[in-house]
């Protein structure tokens, strides 16, 4: 199963952590915009161009020691079809160098057009005779506050194509309780999202104990991590809010099992931007100080758990 491989890789790899390819230009560094620019003009092509490059170099570095990317889809978006083009090519390219791929696009809609996006992002199409995957994830994060209608099709693609999930349930941000923490009788609407993704993944549970429906649960909140950790034994997480969110490594520990799995831990921006963080890093090893930033994510976070 889909996240059966996750977590394989996440032993081999002993790295609970994705990173999150969400490249805006300006991440990017001067000497790849300045080729792009002069071969393409200051156009949405060169941005996009720029940005597969940036991608690919830091997917170099780190497809050894990281197990995952996350692509969000809205930073390739924002460039136009040239952008969405560079999202489908960062998938296969990272694939191809054997990572998991997690496209983060917080999908959400009902019927025929829930389909469509299930298609998309982890089903096929078919044109006349053949048969294609247009962007072809190992994941996608959706939104599951418009109930199993939503949700339905996911579990189609999921059990047909070896695919995965990861649905919103107590998010990072700083108003996520504002809906979120309501409760319904006694239960926190979160919880009650938490345990809708155990009832939709109780038939698809894989060797490790997890199933093919993953939860989104923020590390700028480790006292509901761990409460919905005991509360949702078989439901792996996607942690985002990691380090510049202000998660810290203690509080994320209690996403884990006690075994050390069960949840993977995102970082974007620290890492795709490590070299301007760094003293006197050129911006030509941008690549080997994401590699670096990756390395001392990894050391932070495992420090806290263990893998048996």
């Amino acid at each position: 199963m889909s996240f059966d491989r996750l977590i394989a890789k996440i032993i081999e790899t002993k790295n609970p952590t994705v990173v999150g390819l969400d490249p805006k230009l300006e991440y990017v560094p001067n000497f790849i915009k300045k080729k792009c620019f002069e071969k393409y003009g200051q156009t949405l092509k060169a941005a996009a161009k720029a940005v597969f490059k940036f991608n690919k170099m830091i997917i170099d570095e780190i497809c050894d020691i990281v197990p995952a990317i996350k692509p969000q889809a809205a930073y390739y978006e924002m460039y136009g079809y040239q952008g969405v083009k560079t999202l489908e090519k960062t998938i296969r390219y990272a694939q191809a160098k054997g990572m998991f791929v997690i496209t983060d696009g917080k999908r959400n809609d009902i019927g025929a057009t829930m389909e469509a996006y299930t298609a998309a992002h982890l089903g096929s199409v078919k044109v006349g005779n053949s048969e294609y995957q247009p962007f072809g994830s190992d994941a996608l994060t959706v939104n599951g506050y418009l109930g199993t209608d939503g949700i339905s099709p996911l579990l189609e693609a999921c059990k047909e194509k070896d695919k995965g999930i990861f649905v919103l349930v107590k998010t990072s941000n700083k108003s996520s309780g504002e809906l979120q923490d309501k409760l319904i009788g006694d239960t926190p609407v979160y919880a009650v999202m938490g345990d809708m993704c155990e009832s939709w993944g109780s038939e698809l549970i894989g060797k490790y104990g997890y199933s093919l429906v993953g939860a989104v649960v923020g590390a700028t909140y480790p006292e509901q991590l761990n409460e919905l950790r005991k509360r949702l034994p078989h439901t792996i997480f996607l942690v985002p809010g990691y380090g510049a969110q202000g998660g810290g490594a203690k509080g994320i520990a209690g996403a884990f099992d006690e075994n050390g799995l069960g949840a993977i831990v995102n970082s974007s921006r620290a890492i795709m931007c490590a070299y301007k963080n760094e003293e006197n890093c050129p911006e030509e090893d941008f690549a080997k100080a994401a590699r670096r930033e990756a390395l001392r994510m990894k050391e932070d976070i495992t420090s806290y758990i263990e893998f048996k």
